[in-house]
């Protein structure tokens, strides 16, 4: 008896959370256009990385010959800093550190317009701990990669079902 009124409950959960919509983070319905995906970026380019493994995880084949598949093109990522608070000493207290992938999508010879995807984040800076706040900014600006590229992949994605 226990156990059946265990079964109904997880089946009761599984359904409500079905019914609501809920979905697991990052579990994408890739387009048909999406299934073969090649990347292009400059030499070098960490976002690259960051962006294959973000598809390979969505489910997207990755092809470097580039046949009837979509292609993304990085054309640009760049890591701005903006200053948002000095302490009493006049030295910046407070960074706001902006992330921007200027990129366009080639589906079947046709240049999609040029698109970009920014990621802010707000940065505490204090030269007491220079060591130690390097290697923050440093996770930071992962994370920072990390977010444009899944927000990248959403973007696509509403491009190519519309």
């Amino acid at each position: 008896m226990r156990q059946l009124i265990l079964k109904l409950t997880v089946i009761a959960l599984a359904t409500a959370l079905t019914g609501c919509g809920f979905q697991l983070r990052d579990d994408y319905q890739l387009p048909p256009a999406m299934q073969t995906v090649s990347v292009q970026a400059p030499a070098f380019s960490e976002f690259q990385q960051v962006l294959e493994r973000r598809l390979n995880l969505a489910g997207a084949k990755l092809d470097g010959t580039q046949q009837n598949s979509l292609i993304i093109e990085v054309l640009d990522d760049t890591l701005d800093r903006r200053t948002l608070s000095l302490s009493q000493s006049g030295q910046v207290a407070e960074y706001e550190m902006i992330y921007t992938v200027y990129y366009q999508l080639i589906e079947q010879g046709e240049v999609s317009a040029q698109q970009q995807v920014e990621v802010y984040r707000d940065y505490q800076d204090d030269p007491n701990f220079a060591l130690a706040k390097t290697r923050e900014r440093e996770v930071l600006v992962q994370e920072m990669r990390e977010e444009a590229a899944r927000l990248l992949l959403r973007q696509t994605i509403a491009y190519l079902t519309e």
